[in-house]
């Protein structure tokens, strides 16, 4: 009988304070998001993960949960070959389309050079 060996899974690296936010949104969106960031440990990305705008390529990935009325987000990164990052995880606010609010986009940005850095420290990259 063969047996398969399973791919090791990239560790999730939590960036300022996004493991604590996850912690504050519901289960439901909770699980969702950690199943997503389970493909993206495997290397594989999840049906709810779209690439994020505005940063050059597909490996800033956000997952969108719409749950009891409310708009969640968790934002990350598999740009980095040895982990997967999460750069912010949030409830959107505004009513207003779709967009991602310029202020998280911010923060996004600032959390994703964080993320080199730590990458970088950790040789990661």
């Amino acid at each position: 009988m063969a047996t398969t060996k399973a791919a090791a899974l990239k560790p999730v690296r939590w960036i300022a304070s996004s493991r604590a936010d996850l912690g504050e949104l519901p289960q439901e969106v909770r699980r969702k998001v950690g199943y997503a960031l389970y493909f993206a440990q495997r290397g594989e990305k999840h049906e709810a993960a779209t690439a994020l705008k505005g940063f050059g390529d597909a490996a800033v990935l956000e997952v969108v949960e719409d749950w009891d009325g409310d708009t969640y987000r968790a934002v990350y990164t598999v740009r980095f070959a040895g982990a997967v990052y999460v750069l912010h995880v949030f409830q959107k606010k505004s009513k207003r389309g779709a967009a991602t609010p310029a202020r998280d986009l911010a923060l996004i940005r600032s959390r994703l050079k964080l993320a080199a850095h730590e990458a970088r420290s950790r040789r990661e990259t």
